[in-house]
């Protein structure tokens, strides 16, 4: 059994395959199995399988391999939904089956986070997931003209490959811009500059009455001539997609169609009866359905007061800000960046929110100097990039909240601040896994911290 299609045009260059069984998952999802006293990792492999695979890169300690059949098949694998499967980039876990995929990724967060506990017994939250096909709102689409095809390429690369996967449809992209990718190419195809417009930014936002849902973002080298332009804007107009130019850098970004109208895409969050409005390279999460519970979850366990002072870290837009906002006496929110500081306080006048304070800070760094901190919170919530929150933890505890609630892309460095916070003086009370990216080994997490009795920095 296998579905699995394999790169033919890599496979011709690799070794004889080897039969392998399968012992486990590492994780970011490829499977484990030994070969000559190694470890072997291969990708399309699940536990209990054996496998025959393709070795494409050999270390002293390790390997790298593909199953390019599958001899036993263990229960959980299924067919791909995606014809491109195998041979693009842009899934690793489509032969998984869906709950597996979940069971997996809640056992990885655990796993790491027992490591770190001290030991402590926590309530292991459910896992928030979606729908798993269709999901995905923000892509950055690579673009480029193969002579030898006479076509336009445009998707993600193929799999341990600098090429581009020949796809006309991605199942996990808004299926709305999964079905332009072949027109798209059409599009590029028959332009002067084909070869000078090397990726796609793709926004989508909800579908609210009057505003647009759709953004593409084109990145240029060489200017667009009139009939090019022309045909950006046709384009546009007959997909009611909203087309903006990158001619160089992200502040050169600029809207060719439709003229004089916001640069901004919009979604809501209905349960806090809130409205965001972004412009297509801010950043947002990608999953709509696990945002909106994210949400929801993040204040039912931080437990907001409306005598309370709140402080969110890395806040971006405000994505939690303003639902802290609707609960809370009043939220500081603080960003890395001025842009999303501004952006932030626009989507909070946009809901007549006038409880909130938005701060631009490097958060990469110990804010001890910042004055902010030295007003102390009663509750915090810090959703920082995958290198986390080490250096921040510090000036957090120092501002005494009650309650941390912790959003993470990166159960490693959650794990590792878990036992900082562990250490000074919080209990881990609460953790649950996010499935931001089904079919990926990408895993978000949630956990709740909660100072111990008597303990205050």
């Amino acid at each position: 059994m296998s579905s699995f299609r394999p790169n033919k045009r890599q496979g011709a260059q690799r070794r004889v395959p080897v039969e392998l069984h399968i012992e486990r998952l590492s994780d970011e999802g490829r499977g484990i199995g030994m070969h000559d006293g190694k470890v072997v990792f291969v990708a399309n492999a699940l536990p209990g399988e054996t496998v025959s695979a393709s070795i494409h890169l050999s270390k002293s300690r390790f390997a790298e391999a593909v199953a390019v059949e599958i001899l036993d098949a263990a229960e959980q694998r299924v067919e791909p939904a995606c014809v491109h499967y195998g041979i693009c980039g842009g899934c690793a876990l489509q032969h998984f089956h869906s709950e597996a995929q979940l069971a997996f990724k809640e056992a990885l967060l655990h796993d790491k986070l027992a490591h770190h506990s001290g030991g402590q017994r926590y309530e292991k939250l459910p896992v928030i997931s979606s729908e798993s096909y269709g999901y995905r709102r923000k892509a950055r689409l690579a673009v480029r003209y193969v002579a030898q095809k006479e076509r336009v390429l445009i998707g993600f690369r193929e799999r341990q490959s600098a090429k581009l996967a020949d796809i006309d449809s991605c199942v996990v992209l808004d299926p709305k811009v999964s079905r332009l990718l072949p027109e798209l190419s059409s599009l590029i195809a028959s332009w002067s500059c084909r070869r000078h417009v090397p990726q796609i930014e793709v926004a989508v936002g909800d579908s609210l009455p009057g505003q647009p849902s759709h953004a593409l973002v084109f990145r240029h080298l060489l200017p667009f001539n009139d009939d090019e332009l022309a045909s950006l804007v046709a384009f546009g107009a007959s997909h009611g997609v909203d087309i903006y130019l990158q001619p160089k850098g992200p502040a050169s970004v600029h809207k060719l169609w439709p003229r004089d109208t916001p640069d901004r895409l919009y979604y809501r969050l209905p349960e806090f009866e809130l409205e965001f409005a972004f412009h297509p390279l801010d950043f947002t999460q990608v999953n709509a359905e696990v945002n909106q519970r994210m949400v929801a979850r993040a204040l039912a366990l931080l437990e907001p007061r409306s005598d309370e002072k709140v402080l969110d870290l890395f806040c971006g837009l405000g994505n939690f800000t303003l639902a802290l906002a609707r609960l809370s006496g009043h939220v500081t929110g603080v960003e890395g960046g001025d842009a999303m500081v501004e952006r932030a306080q626009e989507n909070a006048a946009r809901n007549d929110i006038h409880n909130t304070t938005f701060l631009c800070a490097d958060l990469s760094r110990p804010p001890a100097e910042h004055a902010w901190l030295q007003q102390g919170f009663d509750k915090v919530l810090l959703d920082p990039p995958r290198s986390g929150a080490l250096e921040v933890l510090p000036a957090v505890i120092a501002a005494g909240p009650e309650r941390i609630v912790y959003v993470s892309c990166n159960p490693a460095t959650l794990a590792r601040d878990t036992e900082f916070l562990v250490q000074h003086g919080y209990r881990l009370q609460a953790a649950g896994a996010m499935d931001m990216f089904p079919h990926t080994g990408h895993v978000e997490a949630m956990a709740l911290f909660v100072r111990n009795e008597g303990k205050r920095a």
